[in-house]
C-alpha cells in the first residue's frame, strides 16, 4: 500500500510529498506555461513581484505590483498571487531595511519595532505616525531602494533556469 504523504513523481521513497509545493507552485506555473507564457515573462514577473512584495510600506504592495505589471505587461494573477504568499516575508523585511537604512545613514538605533508601528496606527493620527516613524520609513525605503536591483537579479538568475527546467521536464514547448 503507497503512502499518500509520499509525491512518487517528485521524490525518492521514504522523503516527504511535496505535495503543498506542486500544488500551489509547480501546477500553476506548468498551466501558465501550457498557455503560452515563457519561462523568461514568467521568470521576469516573478522577479519584479518580489521586489515589488517586500516593498516596506503597508498597503503599498498590491497597488505597486499592480502598477508595476500593467507597465511591463506581466501575469497580474501569478503577481497577486505571490504577493501574497510573500507577506509575512515583508513583515520581516520592514525591519531588516529600518535596521539597514540606519547603518546606510549612520542613524542612531532606534526602537523601532513592527508590532509597535502595527500598534500605533491605530492610536495615532497620520501626522503623529509619520512624526513618529518618518525617519524609520526614510530609512527602510532607502535600504529597499539600494537592495531592490539586487534582489531582481537574484530572483531572476534562480527563477529562469528553475522555470526552463520544469518546462522541459512537463514536456512543454517553450
Amino acid at each position: 500500500m503507497s503512502d499518500p504523504a509520499l509525491n512518487h513523481d517528485d521524490a525518492a521513497p521514504g522523503v516527504p510529498s511535496a505535495g503543498w509545493w506542486s500544488r500551489r507552485v509547480k501546477d500553476p506555473l506548468v498551466a501558465l506555461l501550457k498557455q503560452g507564457s515563457t519561462p523568461e515573462a514568467l521568470a521576469n514577473t516573478l522577479a519584479w513581484t518580489g521586489v515589488c512584495s517586500v516593498f516596506p510600506f503597508f498597503g503599498f504592495t498590491t497597488g505597486l505590483n499592480i502598477a508595476v505589471g500593467h507597465a511591463l505587461k506581466l501575469n497580474h494573477a501569478l503577481m497577486q498571487s505571490v504577493n501574497w504568499l510573500l507577506s509575512p516575508l515583508q513583515l520581516i523585511m520592514i525591519l531588516v531595511y529600518v535596521r539597514m537604512g540606519e547603518t546606510l545613514w549612520r542613524s542612531h538605533e532606534s526602537q523601532f519595532s513592527v508590532a509597535g508601528m502595527l500598534s500605533s496606527v491605530k492610536e495615532l493620527s497620520v501626522m503623529e505616525f509619520l512624526k513618529t516613524f518618518g525617519w524609520a520609513g526614510v530609512h527602510a525605503f532607502s535600504a529597499w531602494a539600494l537592495t531592490a536591483p539586487v534582489l531582481f537579479g537574484v530572483i531572476l538568475s534562480v527563477s529562469r533556469p528553475a522555470i526552463s527546467k520544469l518546462a522541459r521536464a512537463r514536456h512543454v514547448k517553450v
